[in-house]
C-alpha cells in the first residue's frame, strides 16, 4: 500500500505514522514472541506508577474536572468552537449517540454487572456481601463512569475543536500547545506529542478489540457451545475488524453515525427489558439513592489515596481507571472533537458532561441493581459466576428472565456494535492524527490502520500478550496525564485573547 507522494499526508505526518507504525510493530513482536518479558516491565512500571504517583492521578483527574466546569461557567463559555455563524454538524441526538458509544459504551456493557457485584463481594472497606456493601458498591461504580472520565474527554477534545475549527490549525494535539511552544509544535517536540497520542490510542483500541472479542466468545461458548479457541477468537476478529474498517472509510455521516444511531437503539431495548421485568422499584430507589451517595461523596472520592500500596484497591480500581480513561483520551477527545463543530464551549462541556453520565447512571443501576438484587434476594450465583469468569455476568444475570436466549444473542450482538463504534471512530482519529492533521483521511490511511488494529488483537490474543499490552498502553498514559495539564494552561492563555 503506497503512502507516498500523492498519499494525501503532509510531510510532518509522515514522520508520525512511519515512527507509530515502526513502534506499533515492535510492541506487538515483543507482545507476541516474549509476552512474559513485556508484562513484568510493563507491571513493574505500572505498579511503580501507581504507588508512587497514585495522588498525582487523583488529583489531576480531579483538577481536570474542576477546570473543565469552571470554563463553562465562565465567560469563556460563550465562545464558539468555529466561527462566530457557524452551526452544529450534527443534530444532538445523533452527537448524544455517537458521544456515548465512542467514549465508553462497550465498558459498560461489560462492567455494568462485574463490576458492582465484584466491589460487592470485595469492597474497599467494610464488611463483603452486606447491605451496606451492596450501596458502596454502586456508589464507587458511578464514580469509575461518572464525571471525572468524561472530564478527561471534554478537556482533550474541547481544546481541540477550539484550535482546529476556531484557529484553523492542523488537527493534531500538538496543535493544542502552540500558545506555550509556538513553532515548535511543527518540528521534534510537537511530533513527539502526537506520537504518543498514536501509542496510547492504537494499543489503547487494540487491546479493547482482543478483550471485546473473549467476551464475545464467553457469550457463544455459554449460549451455543461454541468452543474458546483461537481460530474462533481470529475469525471474530476478523469479522468486526471487517466492519469496523468499512465503517471508518465511510466516514462519520454513512458510516459511524449510523452504526451508533442504531447501537443506541438495541441498547435501550436490553435496558428497558430488563427494567420492566426485573426489580423496578427497587431500580428507581437504587438510582435514586446512589446519584445522592455519589454527589454528597464525590469529593471525598476523588481525593482518597488510602491504602494505595501495591495490589491496593485504590490502585486496582481507582487509579487503573483513571490511567485508562487517560490513555484513551487523546481518541476520544478528538473524535468529539470532530463532532463538535459549530457548539459553544459551553454547550458542549455541559453536553459532554452531562448527558452521557446520566444515561450510564441509568444503565448501572439497571443492570447492577438487578443483578445485586437477584444475587442477595433469589440467590442466582452470580457472584460466584463472576468469580469463576468476569465476562459471564452478563449473560448469567439475562439467564434468570423469560426470554433469555434472545436477550442474550442481541447482547452479544450489542456488544460487538459498541467495539465497533470505539475502533471504528478510534481508526478515524489514528488517521487524522497520522496524516498530518487532515480532516478527512484519504481512505486507504484509514483502511490501513483499520487492518493494522485488527492484527494487533489477533496476535495478541493467539501468543497470549494481550494483558500484557494493555498494561503497558496504561502506564503510557502517565506522559499524557502531564501533558493534560499543560493543555490546560495552553487554553486559558488562548481563551484569554478570544473573549466573546
Amino acid at each position: 500500500m503506497n503512502l507516498n507522494n500523492n498519499s494525501g499526508i503532509k510531510p510532518a505526518g509522515k514522520n508520525v505514522l512511519y515512527i507509530s507504525i515502526v513502534l506499533t510493530l515492535l510492541f506487538v513482536a515483543w507482545g507476541a514472541v516474549f509476552p512474559g518479558s513485556l508484562e513484568r516491565v510493563a507491571g513493574g512500571a505500572l505498579n511503580f506508577l501507581t504507588s508512587n504517583f497514585g495522588w498525582l492521578y487523583l488529583s489531576a483527574v480531579f483538577f481536570v474536572l474542576i477546570f473543565v466546569i469552571g470554563i463553562a461557567f465562565s465567560s469563556y463559555g460563550k465562545i464558539k468552537l468555529g466561527r462566530d455563524d457557524e452551526e452544529p454538524e450534527f443534530s444532538t441526538p445523533a452527537w448524544f449517540a455517537m458521544l456515548f458509544t465512542t467514549g465508553m459504551g462497550i465498558g459498560l456493557v461489560f462492567w455494568s454487572i462485574a463490576e458492582p457485584i465484584t466491589h460487592f463481594t470485595s469492597p474497599p472497606f467494610g464488611a463483603p456481601g452486606t447491605p451496606g456493601a451492596a450501596e458502596l458498591a454502586m456508589r464507587y461504580t458511578f464514580f469509575h463512569w461518572g464525571l471525572h472520565p468524561w472530564a478527561i474527554f471534554a478537556l482533550v477534545g474541547m481544546a481541540l475543536a477550539y484550535f482546529q475549527f476556531r484557529k484553523g490549525m492542523p488537527a493534531l494535539i500538538s496543535s493544542v500547545f502552540y500558545p506555550v511552544l509556538g513553532n515548535r509544535i511543527y518540528g521534534p517536540i510537537g511530533q513527539a506529542i502526537d506520537i504518543l497520542a498514536v501509542f496510547a490510542t492504537v494499543f489503547g483500541l487494540g487491546t479493547s478489540l482482543g478483550l471485546g472479542t473473549m467476551q464475545i466468545n464467553t457469550g457463544l461458548t455459554l449460549l451455543y457451545g461454541i468452543p474458546d479457541t483461537n481460530l474462533i477468537n481470529i475469525l471474530i476478529v476478523v469479522i468486526i475488524t471487517t466492519v469496523f474498517t468499512l465503517a471508518a472509510v465511510m466516514g462519520i455521516e454513512k458510516g459511524i453515525k449510523f452504526i451508533a444511531n442504531n447501537t443506541v437503539r438495541l441498547a435501550l431495548i436490553i435496558m428497558f427489558f430488563l427494567l420492566i421485568f426485573g426489580p423496578t422499584l427497587q431500580i428507581i430507589n437504587l438510582l435514586t439513592s446512589t446519584v445522592g451517595d455519589y454527589l454528597q461523596n464525590l469529593i471525598y472520592m476523588s481525593l482518597w489515596t488510602d491504602p494505595i500500596i501495591e495490589g491496593g484497591w485504590i490502585s486496582g480500581w481507582t487509579i487503573f481507571y483513571w490511567a485508562w480513561w487517560i490513555a484513551w483520551g487523546p481518541f476520544v477527545g478528538q473524535f468529539i472533537a470532530r463532532i463538535s463543530r459549530g457548539r459553544t464551549i459551553r454547550e458542549f462541556i455541559i453536553g459532554a458532561l452531562v448527558a452521557p453520565t446520566a444515561f450510564s447512571f441509568i444503565w448501572l443501576a439497571v443492570f447492577g441493581g438487578t443483578a445485586l438484587n437477584l444475587d442477595i434476594f433469589a440467590d442466582a450465583g452470580i457472584s460466584a459466576a463472576v468469580e469463576e469468569n468476569i465476562a459471564s455476568a452478563l449473560f448469567v444475570t439475562l439467564g434468570n428472565f423469560p426470554l433469555s436466549s434472545l436477550m442474550s444473542f442481541l447482547a452479544i450482538i450489542l456488544i460487538a456494535a459498541f467495539f465497533i463504534t470505539s475502533a471504528d471512530s478510534g481508526t478515524f482519529v489514528v488517521a487524522m492524527l497520522t496524516s498530518g492533521g487532515e480532516q478527512e483521511p484519504v481512505r486507504k490511511l484509514k483502511a490501513a490502520w483499520g487492518i493494522l488494529l485488527g492484527g494487533v488483537a489477533a496476535v495478541l490474543l493467539v501468543s497470549g500478550g494481550l494483558g500484557a499490552l494493555q498494561t503497558a498502553s496504561i502506564a503510557s498514559a502517565f506522559p499524557f496525564m502531564l501533558v493534560m495539564l499543560v493543555m490546560c494552561y495552553s487554553l486559558l492563555k488562548a481563551f484569554s485573547q478570544d473573549r466573546v
